[in-house]
C-alpha cells in the first residue's frame, strides 16, 4: 500500500490549520486511479492540465475563492461548452503569461466556464478517489497549538498519522507492508524528517511494533509529476478550510463543505487495541490543539 503525504498551511499565513494529510492507495489500484483521472482532465479540460498550465497545479489556486465567484455568475452556459471554455481560458493564460501581458484577455465567459469545470473537475476527482478505495488520513492541527521544544523526536501530527496508517494495514492481508511517499521538500528538511522517523520506528517500543507493517524509510517524489500526492495536496488544503469540528473555533469556508464531506466519508475507520485487550474506534482524521508530549504537558 502506498500513503502519499502532503503538507499545508505550516507557514501560518493563509490558512486557520496546519494539516497533514496522507491519501492511501492499494498497489493494484494506482494505475487505474491514474487513467481514471488523467480521463476526466480531458473530458474538462480538452487536454491534461500539466499541459495548459504555467505553474504547477496546487488546491489552492483551483479552489482559491475568486473560482467560486466566477462560477456563481448568473450566465446561462451549456454545459456543453464548458470544456472548451475552459481550454480556451488556459491556452490563452499561457499565452498572456509569454507575452507578459498584465491584463487577462479571456472573456467574460472563459471565467465563469473555468470556473464552473474547475469545481466539476474536484468532485469528479474526489468520486473517482472513493470508487478506487482510497482512504484518507489526516491530522489537523489548530496554528495556535502549543508546541513540543524537542526538534529529535518525530511531532505529534506524524505519529498519529502513521498509528492510524498502520491500524489500515492491519485491516489488510498479513503480508501488506506501507510506503510512505512524500512531496519533495528542502534536502535540509528532509533529512531531518528521515532522522525523526528513524528514531520513532526504531528507537521507540511503539515504532518498532509498527515498523513491522510500515517501512520507515521514506520516499521523495516531484508533486507536479505525482498524481499522487496532488490528491494529498487537495486534501490537505480542503481540510484545513472545509472540515470542522464542534469543538474547533477556526474560519470556515462554507463553499468547501461539499468537497471536505466527501473527504470525511473516505476516511479509514478502525480499532484500535490496547493493551488491557480492550478496544476503540479511531478515525482517520484527527484534530489536535496541542502538540506537545504527555510529560512536557505534566
Amino acid at each position: 500500500m502506498l500513503l502519499f503525504v502532503d503538507e499545508s498551511g505550516q507557514d501560518h499565513r493563509q490558512m486557520p490549520c496546519e494539516v497533514l494529510a496522507g491519501v492511501a492507495i492499494r498497489e493494484g489500484n494506482y494505475w487505474n486511479l491514474i487513467k481514471a483521472l488523467r480521463s476526466a482532465e480531458k473530458d474538462c479540460f480538452g487536454d491534461y492540465l500539466r499541459n495548459l498550465r504555467v505553474t504547477e497545479i496546487k488546491a489552492r489556486k483551483l479552489l482559491k475563492r475568486r473560482i467560486f465567484h466566477n462560477a456563481n455568475q448568473a450566465l446561462e452556459i451549456p454545459d456543453s461548452q464548458l470544456a472548451q471554455l475552459a481550454n480556451s481560458f488556459l491556452v490563452k493564460g499561457i499565452q498572456d503569461h509569454k507575452s507578459r501581458r498584465e491584463r487577462s484577455s479571456c472573456t467574460r465567459e472563459e471565467f465563469v466556464g473555468y470556473g464552473r469545470t474547475i469545481l466539476k473537475y474536484i468532485h469528479t476527482v474526489l468520486d473517482i478517489a472513493a470508487n478506487h478505495d482510497v482512504k484518507i488520513l489526516a491530522s489537523i492541527v489548530d496554528a495556535d497549538a502549543a508546541l513540543s521544544e524537542r526538534t529529535d523526536i518525530l511531532h505529534k501530527n506524524f505519529t498519529y498519522l502513521f498509528e492510524r496508517y498502520f491500524y489500515l494495514l492491519k485491516d489488510n492481508p498479513h503480508d501488506e507492508r506501507g510506503l510512505v511517499v512524500f512531496d519533495e521538500i528542502e534536502k535540509s528538511k528532509a533529512q531531518k524528517l528521515v532522522q525523526q522517523m528513524a528514531s520513532y520506528f526504531l528507537g521507540t517500543e511503539t515504532g518498532r511494533f509498527r515498523s513491522s507493517r510500515i517501512i520507515p524509510e521514506p520516499f521523495f517524489v516531484h508533486s507536479e509529476l505525482t498524481t499522487g500526492v496532488f490528491l494529498a495536496d487537495l486534501t490537505a488544503y480542503v481540510l484545513g478550510w472545509g472540515w470542522r469540528l464542534q469543538s474547533m473555533p477556526q474560519p470556515f469556508r462554507e463553499e468547501l463543505k461539499l468537497f471536505a464531506g466527501k473527504l470525511h466519508d473516505m476516511q479509514f475507520i478502525g480499532n484500535k487495541e490496547e493493551s488491557d485487550s480492550q478496544s476503540y474506534t479511531i478515525h482517520g482524521i484527527k484534530y489536535i490543539d496541542d502538540l506537545r508530549g504527555r510529560y512536557e504537558r505534566s
